[in-house]
């Protein structure tokens, strides 16, 4: 079987968690700290906080940014459903706007007719390792005094026009399995501001400055040092892993792109995929999604429901049609191209492909 993703535990990070076992220090300590200080040296901002999964990440973004109750936070119907819940989680409303047909995310165009007076965040998702269309998306914000949450949960290292994702506001990353780097669970929060980094540690920790003192209403969002550990490792080889992602993904293209009835991935001008996942567009999706698995390959539907379909969201009263994300809904299908394939894996990918049509 191929497997639509492999996450890579080596040596390496076998040694590491040794290491900590072995200091006895467990919990949050200098292996958290020192991982925060190298991922904030990578992604170029001044900051990094933390913390035990990307959605913890993206409901301590959304408090230390002040959001709450009458608040509006204008989103993506096509993500993840934490990518919404987290706006949930602070106690204000996800407003939905639909999304590019070519590249999945937030459009602009119905991102700013989807603003109100109660706006207070925009919260674009840079969907399956791409950058989301962030020049006109920051001109809205500054136009609109909005703050940008962005959600760069699957797409560590993607670049914008040459600036890397998390350039634009106050920015939560995954570290989980599946992603292009692991922590096994883990998120972190980059910021250039140094007071929403303080509101973030806070709120990770119970509201507390210091051990037994607690300023304000916080939770136990933290990262471990075994943790850190992995991070710290994997880290260092996400470079390496995201060119031989690019490299699986030019070879799928090349050999899909005149494929009838497959729409391959579109890189969007200017900007440096990282192929978190690498997702077709396929007329009849599910009876290539069941011809793949007879023949051993792994595929996933991301996302089969969108998140304003979702039951949770007709129970919240969401009555509203995105006719774009909807079509996505029903016709993308991602296909293995992560760093652990061989060349046989790729060629037997794509065999099984074209023997549909």
């Amino acid at each position: 079987m191929i497997s639509i993703s492999q996450p890579h535990i080596g040596d390496e990070e076998k040694a590491a968690v040794l290491q900590v076992l072995g200091s006895g220090q467990l919990a949050q300590g200098p292996r958290v700290k020192e991982f925060e200080e190298q991922f904030a040296a990578w992604a170029g901002r001044k900051f990094a906080v933390a913390t035990s999964s990307g959605t913890t990440a993206l409901h301590i973004a959304m408090l230390a940014h002040g959001i709450g109750a009458g608040d509006e936070v204008v989103t993506t119907p096509f993500s993840f459903i934490a990518s919404a819940n987290c706006v949930l989680y602070a106690g204000a409303k996800p407003v939905f706007a639909d999304i590019e047909p070519e590249y999945f995310m937030l459009d602009p165009d119905a991102l700013e007719k989807a603003i109100t007076p109660r706006t207070k965040a925009i919260l674009p998702v840079h969907l399956f390792g791409q950058a989301a269309d962030m020049g006109p998306i920051a001109e809205i914000a500054a136009r609109h005094h909005l703050a940008i949450i962005e959600d760069a949960c699957q797409s560590h290292g993607a670049k914008y026009r040459g600036q890397m994702v998390g350039s634009w506001g106050t920015t939560c990353y995954s570290f989980y399995p599946t992603k292009n780097m692991t922590t096994i669970e883990g998120g972190m929060i980059t910021t250039d501001d140094a007071e929403i980094a303080e509101r973030a540690r806070l709120i990770r920790n119970h509201g507390s400055p210091k051990r037994y003192l607690h300023a304000s209403l916080g939770y136990n969002f933290r990262m471990t040092d075994l943790q850190a550990a992995i991070g710290l490792v994997q880290l260092q080889k996400l470079e390496a892993w995201n060119a031989q992602r690019k490299a699986n993904a030019a070879f799928l293209t090349e050999k899909l792109q005149s494929v009838s009835g497959v729409t391959t991935p579109k890189v969007r001008q200017g900007s440096e995929h990282v192929f978190h996942q690498y997702t077709l567009r396929v007329e009849n999706r599910d009876e290539l999604l069941d011809h793949l698995g007879k023949k051993g390959i792994g595929s996933g539907v991301y996302y089969p429901i969108p998140i304003h379909q979702q039951p949770l969201y007709k129970d919240l009263g969401y009555d509203v049609t995105l006719p774009v994300a909807e079509a996505a809904s029903r016709h993308v299908l991602s296909i293995p191209v992560h760093p652990g394939l061989s060349q046989e894996n790729l060629e037997e990918i794509v065999a099984a492909i074209v023997s549909m049509n």
